[in-house]
């Protein structure tokens, strides 16, 4: 039997921008709970909550003040386990984010750490009397770290940290810290979420002369979480975070029986579909698919076009990224690190044709499809906002104040809506999209539907029509006695294509279920098709 994760359909939301019941500025779950029906309408399995826990808001929460509380702005713990109840009830899958890497400098345990160095606590963290071991390990965000090591004027000693300075890294080779994890594992499980996003997972361990990422002490440490979920939760998952190539992520599902994570996000795959876009070339998105390795039959790997952090360019070479900055990010403002912190309708220059042929390559080759909250209905971003709060503005639920996000006066919002003329709320909202059954939300809902319908899609082997010519990203997806062909224009020219000879005639997977006609078929300038064959 299939598992769940497969199959499904995922939404990343953003807490505090998705809606705000108490008139606060800030979202909550109360809010999440209102909008539970449109998450069911959309076709959504499971939602990932970006953290939800206590925190300064130094990294928009990535750096947790505390693991086993909610943030004073999201409600209450109780207001937690209602939202669970309520998504369950609208057959809707939970799964959290897990920062398993570092904490936040003011979270209690690095308090009483940097206290004195004979503290109690002082073990859950790495500590150095120099910055000048583990020198091999790159730093990960160069726009404002210089080292990975912070000097600690109270304890006078260095501590380390992979991300912000404010993020100290936890000592995985202290048990301690390996047992506190799974409790917290155990303490939201027990509350009734279905899984985790596990985030920053290559960097758990340090050991001298490595880039300490990848280590085998680290795969050994998940192999231990997923046994404590399998034995426990059966039915839960955990999505894994790492920017690898594919065939470095190979290990993180595990050995072949997959006992590490269920899900990997397949980074690699994400820019070279915008690539792919930009120059009329399916070329790079075909070799790095050749690229990808197999997975243990129970793994899947989670694929996406955008998400709340910059849209990744390190595993590209240096020649793609500076194309790329060029043709999607030609103002530099809208870089950052090794990426561009923009959303997908902008980076589309707002062309819903591209829009929707992203998406439909995002639904039709292999991995479990993961949305950004708000791209469904063509979200714009601020790109004056700090860091890569740009594409984490407030949803756009309709044309009222604030966007029917939040009754607050709009300068106690925590992020102003979008209002300009061309993403502003004012167009760009649920409620304009829901009433209009030819807009783009509901092309993306059915792509949404017609993909679940197809379950042999989840696993079927990809084979390219490769005698087409570059501009055109054609396949099948083969299971047994089941296929489907994918047909995508990368250009803006309409093409026309003979179909597969092969196969006496098709249907249309998407829309009408009815026969196509002729032995050819023409696709518009950046359009897409789904073809059933019919025995």
């Amino acid at each position: 039997m299939m598992a769940w994760y497969t199959n499904a359909i995922f939404y990343q939301i953003y807490l505090r921008a998705f809606r705000d019941s108490d008139g606060n500025g800030h979202g909550d779950f109360a809010g999440l709970r209102e909008k539970a029906e449109y998450l069911k309408w959309l076709g959504i399995d499971c939602v990932w909550l970006m953290p939800i826990y206590p925190s300064p808001l130094n990294d928009d929460g990535y750096d947790i003040a505390s693991f086993y509380s909610i943030h004073h702005d999201f409600g209450l713990l109780e207001d937690f386990r209602m939202t669970v109840d309520e998504l369950h009830r609208h057959g809707i899958r939970l799964i959290c984010d897990l920062v398993v890497n570092h904490t936040s400098d003011e979270h209690p345990w690095f308090i009483e750490a940097r206290r004195s160095k004979d503290s109690p606590m002082r073990d859950f963290y790495v500590w150095s009397d120099t910055d000048d071991k583990y020198n091999e390990t790159r730093i990960i965000f160069l726009d404002t770290e210089e080292s990975n090591w912070a000097y600690d004027e109270e304890s006078q000693q260095y501590y380390w940290h992979r991300f912000y300075s404010s993020q100290p890294d936890l000592n995985y080779d202290n048990l301690a810290v390996q047992d506190e994890m799974l409790n917290i594992i155990k303490f939201w499980m027990d509350l009734g979420i279905d899984g985790f996003r596990v985030d920053a997972v290559p960097y758990l361990f340090e050991r001298e002369g490595t880039n300490c990422e990848n280590l085998p002490e680290t795969h050994a440490y998940l192999k231990k979480m997923r046994q404590f979920v399998d034995e426990n939760y059966p039915d839960s998952m955990f999505l894994g975070e790492a920017n690898q190539w594919a065939k470095d992520l190979l290990p993180y599902f595990g050995d072949d029986t997959g006992d590490e994570f269920h899900l990997c996000f397949h980074f690699p795959i994400m820019p070279r579909l915008y690539m792919a876009l930009a120059k009329k070339d399916r070329s790079s998105v075909v070799d790095v698919l050749a690229d990808t390795p197999p997975i243990p039959e129970n793994a899947q790997w989670a694929t996406f076009l955008r998400n709340h952090d910059e849209l990744t360019l390190e595993m590209v070479t240096e020649e793609e990224r500076r194309f790329m900055w060029d043709y999607y990010s030609p103002d530099p403002n809208q870089r950052i690190n090794l990426g561009i912190r923009r959303r997908l309708a902008p980076l589309m220059g707002n062309d819903r044709r591209k829009i929707e042929v992203m998406n439909s390559m995002l639904f039709t080759l292999p991995g479990t499809p993961v949305l950004y909250y708000g791209d469904e209905i063509g979200m714009g971003d601020n790109i004056q906002l700090f860091d890569r709060n740009g594409v984490r503005t407030p949803m756009q639920w309709d044309d009222s104040h604030n966007a029917g996000f939040s009754s607050a006066a709009t300068d106690s919002l925590y992020a102003p809506p979008i209002s300009d003329s061309e993403y502003g709320y004012h167009t760009v909202n649920v409620a304009a999209k829901r009433a209009d059954k030819n807009s783009m939300l509901y092309t993306i809902r059915q792509m949404i539907s017609r993909r679940k319908t197809m379950d042999f899609v989840a696993k079927a082997e990809l084979v390219w029509l490769s005698d087409l010519p570059n501009h055109l990203l054609c396949f099948w997806r083969e299971s047994d006695n089941q296929k489907l062909l994918a047909l995508h224009n990368l250009s803006d020219e309409a093409v026309t294509i003979d179909l597969p000879k092969n196969v006496e005639s098709y249907s249309d997977a998407l829309w009408t279920g009815k026969p196509v006609e002729n032995s050819t078929i023409t696709l518009a300038p950046y359009g897409y098709r789904w073809l059933l064959p019919i025995s």
